[in-house]
């Protein structure tokens, strides 16, 4: 049995920041593959929040024509802002129901107040594919799910049109792991930034289990608090095929498993994304299943708690 928590299920049907559509039956998806039922099975109570709507702006617009949905992401990551820091109040421990990875540029900036009022330091593990370090400039796809670590760590150019940001995360706080697709400009721009990037060669050549334990010595002598930001294409697209935006190479069943693990053991793990889960890209389920083991990975379950599944 885990130590229990107060765990509040926020849905964030945002699809508007990826290319393809779908994403906005994630939360729906996830609540069906049973990650409230598995999140009780392990004694943590659960308070289903529903889904979020985005709060609606007066119209933005930017020089860079190629940025798709401006008016309406801006929306969200205000809305995002203020549910996650009421979310989070309190000792919750909230988890947030995507959605494309747009979200984050909500639910960081209200986890960082949250956290912040609580006198803690907040750090981020981001596992993904990709660094989503554009800002609004240099985004050449116009897609909105590639700027939110540009925005919550404060980076120039959204003032105007994303919503004031009131506690940025520190980049040194933040450290992404799984990395295999950075685009010219973000590689350019996190040279001189102290944000970790743990790309797959790292991984393949010193094993997820050591790196983890750099970022959880760190988080430790901080007495810091972690959110994790966990996107679909993390996993490898063999084991988790519906995302929009497949990698060859990702992480493997078991890495995932680990690194879930891991963070449960270390007990500083405060809130939680679930990314871009697209059901319409799904194969009969599996990929929500599969998320939802991770996220009973990560709130305790063990090896002999797996119930065993017919084939």
């Amino acid at each position: 049995m885990t130590d229990p928590r107060s765990c509040v299920l926020v849905g964030a049907p945002v699809q508007i920041g990826a290319g393809q559509p779908g994403c906005l039956m994630g939360p729906d998806a996830f609540r069906t593959a049973g990650l409230g039922r598995a999140l009780q099975s392990l004694g943590h109570a659960v308070e289903d929040l529903g889904n979020c709507t985005a709060a609606p702006l007066g119209e933005r617009i930017h020089p860079n024509r190629a940025i798709k949905n401006l008016t309406e992401t801006a929306g969200w990551v205000q809305t995002l802002t203020e549910a996650a820091y009421e979310a989070k109040r309190g000792g919750r421990t909230p988890i947030f129901l995507g959605g494309d990875h747009a979200l984050a540029a909500g639910t960081l900036p209200g986890i960082a107040k949250a956290v912040r009022e609580e006198g803690r330091e907040l750090f981020v593990l981001w596992l993904d594919a990709h660094t989503d370090y554009h800002d609004l400039d240099s985004t050449e796809s116009g897609n909105l799910h590639g700027v939110p670590v540009a925005y919550f760590t404060g980076r120039s150019g959204f003032g105007g049109y994303f919503p004031p940001l009131e506690v940025p995360v520190k980049p040194e706080n933040i450290t992404m792991m799984g990395i295999r697709s950075v685009d010219p400009a973000e590689h350019r721009e996190l040279l001189d930034k102290p944000i970790e990037v743990i790309d797959m060669r790292a991984i393949d050549e010193r094993g997820v289990s050591v790196l983890l334990n750099d970022f959880l010595r760190r988080v430790e002598e901080a007495d810091g608090v972690i959110h994790v930001s966990l996107d679909v294409d993390f996993l490898d697209p063999e084991i988790a095929p519906a995302v929009g935006t497949t990698v060859p190479g990702g992480a493997t069943f078991r890495e995932a498993h680990l690194i879930m693990e891991k963070l449960y053991d270390c007990g500083r793990v405060g809130s939680l994304d679930l990314v871009e889960l697209n059901p319409f890209l799904d194969d009969r389920g599996r990929t929500a299943r599969l998320m939802v083991d991770l996220t009973a990975s990560l709130f305790g379950r063990k090896v002999m708690d797996r119930p065993n599944r017919p084939y």
